[in-house]
């Protein structure tokens, strides 16, 4: 039996394994090697593959699963944090975008509705390599990865209005106004009829699967809801895409949402692997190197015109210039959502086959040099901020970032204070800790909804950029005893514990890093202590491992300091003090169960301790008793075992278990 895919699949996986091995050794996404593989084994490159329409086949299921997937992860709730950035940032930049992309078409003698519509194209950045760019450097919740996921998720979701607008934007509606409102009335009833699933159908649906505890099942239903309601909107004259995005939304508020994604993924990864490969399979090698000086050139062109859209919106914003930049670095390329677009278009007739293989040339060519650009950008940065710039520009500039309505002004005076600079998770609990300890502290945070939650928090907080010497010196950060350094920029950072220690040796400097090779860094530039969170996790995670193996407490006190008085080497691999078998487990065999009693009257329940038969029969000791919200610690004999009591038990698990059937219900 010929099967010719199963030979065009394994060419495709082989080559992608061989490529992204290649390209891993260099750091390079793994979007960019499925790319080169399309390139090469395409019509335009060593045409290996015969089954293309198959492959197209298997790359529409993989836009599929990843809008899934993005409905998914799009929480309503996890918007409204950064409302502000992704709505009026993410707005911003896809309409300015749209109109100077779309001036430079017509300039380049486009006619106007195939202008705008590259407008639609440029417009979109790559969430897939910027997210996990950011991922890989720390720095998503960094002010620059605030900004970059809110405009990236706002548009994701304008890709659905855009694949809807463009058969409108061509023309081939010859009633527009009618073809708006059925556009409309099908968007209607299809959100009724989501919103009825999602209220009625679904949630019952997923718990009786659920409760079988079945996870076949459960994957099973997960992808049937996704492609059925793509099938449901495509069948109404709507995308696919749509539809799987709108199947993730139902999904998305649902308690399940965190195992559908895990389900999903491996398959997202390996059908979006086939999108991105029959997209690199498109690119004609010959118009490329025919072309290659005009692509370069319009490909500079779009990075620029994307660079200062992106730093213009930050600008509004509010945000700091270094902000600004990092983020213009971040966001400049062309993302994988204009590809689908880009289909929608050719189908309408907005794309000449000589544009398209303009626009899929520039393309790659931003996207491949994303990893290299954000991974200079920091040092692009300093660079450019050492500029000589204006009095004029600096003051303009400067008059956009002031945010007004600053919670205090700092008296003159102060001194041996407490400096946050990020007001984080872990920010957030060092001044609660400050405020509880009567400790005076300032905060300092660059990022607008974080700085509006401080001020709301009544908390004493300082907009500003901490990387600049004027912000520490207004902060008295050279007077301060502490400077608590917890953000999610590694770069920035190095900067701040940097300039601290050029205007005081005294100061004792923290630094919260999430990279274990940040440590040895921040030490060298003067950090007096760096302490890595999945470290200090782990110290947690062991400390009550060790109490469980009644270890004492001054030992395993002992142990966690000498762990972190080596900075961490026993846990970097790097050896370390720690001699093996330096803690005592004294009782290796005993542990203490918590039980709570949820029978009535048995040969325990209803006894008193003396009669319960607890130590001669099950060898059992009674340390106390949770009675409600009181606590029995001193156990006589004749106390009484009630229901609904939480009995502290210590002994071996064997004798633990066999107590447990007379107290539980079975």
């Amino acid at each position: 039996m010929d099967f010719p895919i199963l030979k065009d699949i394994v060419i495709i996986l082989g080559l992608s394994v061989l490529i992204i091995l290649l390209f891993h050794r260099f750091k390079i996404p793994s979007i960019l090697g499925f790319l080169l593989t399309g390139i090469i084994i395409g019509p335009y490159g060593l045409s290996l593959i015969k089954a293309s329409h198959e492959v197209e086949l298997m790359a529409e299921i993989g836009v599929i699963f990843l809008l899934f997937v993005i409905g998914i992860e799009f929480s309503i709730k996890g918007l409204m944090s950064i409302k502000r950035t992704v709505f009026l940032g993410g707005f911003l930049q896809v309409i300015l975008t749209i109109g100077i992309i779309a001036l430079i078409s017509f300039g380049f003698g486009l006619p106007f509705q195939k202008a705008v519509f590259m407008g639609f194209l440029f417009s979109l950045s790559s969430t897939a390599i910027v997210l996990k760019l950011l991922q890989e450097r720390g720095e998503i919740t960094s002010p620059q990865g605030r900004v970059a996921v809110g405009i990236l998720i706002f548009q994701d979701i304008m890709v659905v209005p855009l694949i809807l607008i463009t058969p409108i934007l061509a023309g081939n509606s010859p009633n527009l106004l009618m073809t708006l409102l059925i556009l409309v009335g099908k968007f209607v009833a299809i959100i009724v009829i989501l919103f009825l699933l999602a209220r009625y159908l679904v949630p019952r649906l997923l718990d009786l699967v659920i409760r079988t505890k079945n996870n076949e099942l459960f994957l099973l239903t997960i992808i049937v809801l996704c492609f059925a309601t793509a099938w449901l909107t495509n069948s109404l004259g709507l995308s696919l895409a749509l539809g799987a995005f709108f199947a993730g939304l139902i999904i998305s508020e649902s308690p399940y949402s965190h195992q559908a994604t895990a389900n999903i993924h491996p398959f997202r990864e390996i059908f979006i692997s086939f999108f991105f490969v029959s997209i690199g399979m498109l690119l004609d090698l010959r118009f490329f190197f025919q072309e290659i000086l005009y692509i370069h050139f319009l490909a500079i062109v779009t990075l620029i015109a994307k660079m200062l859209i992106i730093m213009i919106v930050v600008i509004i914003l509010r945000y700091p210039l270094r902000v600004v930049l990092l983020s213009a670095l971040t966001l400049f390329q062309v993302g994988e959502f204009a590809f689908i677009l880009s289909a929608t278009g050719i189908a309408e007739g907005l794309l000449s086959r000589e544009n398209y293989q303009y626009f899929l040339a520039v393309s790659i060519m931003s996207m491949g040099a994303t990893p290299f650009i954000i991974t200079w950008s920091p040092k692009i940065t300093d660079f450019l901020l050492k500029l000589p710039l204006s009095q004029q520009v600096k003051r303009r500039l400067d008059s956009f970032q002031k945010v007004k309505a600053q919670s205090h002004r700092l008296p003159e005076e102060m001194e041996d204070h407490l400096v946050i600079i990020g007001y984080g998770i872990n920010g957030k609990n060092v001044a609660q800790a400050a405020r509880g300890a009567n400790i005076p502290y300032i905060v300092v945070e660059q990022d607008h909804e974080a700085l509006k939650e401080a001020q709301l928090s009544n908390e004493s907080v300082v907009f500003g950029d901490a990387t600049q010497e004027v912000i520490l010196k207004y902060i008295h950060a050279y007077a301060a005893r502490v400077v608590v350094i917890a953000i999610s920029d590694p770069d920035a950072t190095r900067l701040i514990v940097s300039k601290i220690r050029e205007l005081s040796d005294t100061v004792y400097i923290i630094v919260r890093t999430r990279n274990l090779k940040e440590i040895d860094g921040n030490l060298r530039l003067g950090a007096d202590e760096v302490i890595p969170e999945e470290f200090e996790t782990s110290i947690e995670i062991f400390a009550r491992v060790l109490h469980k193996y009644l270890v004492p407490e001054h030992e395993i006190e002992t142990y966690i300091n000498s762990i972190r008085a080596d900075n961490y080497e026993i846990l970097r691999g790097m050896g370390g003090s720690l001699k093996k078998g330096s803690l005592h487990l004294d009782v290796p065999h005993i542990r203490i169960y918590s039980v709570q009693v949820q029978c009535d009257d048995n040969r325990i329940v209803g006894k008193r301790v003396q009669d319960s038969g607890l130590r001669k029969e099950f060898c059992i000791t009674l340390l106390a008793i949770q009675r409600g919200q009181r606590y029995i610690t001193h156990i006589e004999a004749n106390t009484e075992i009630r229901r609904d009591d939480v009995l502290y038990l210590l002994g071996t698990p064997e004798n633990i278990s066999r107590v447990s059937k007379y107290l539980q219900l079975s």
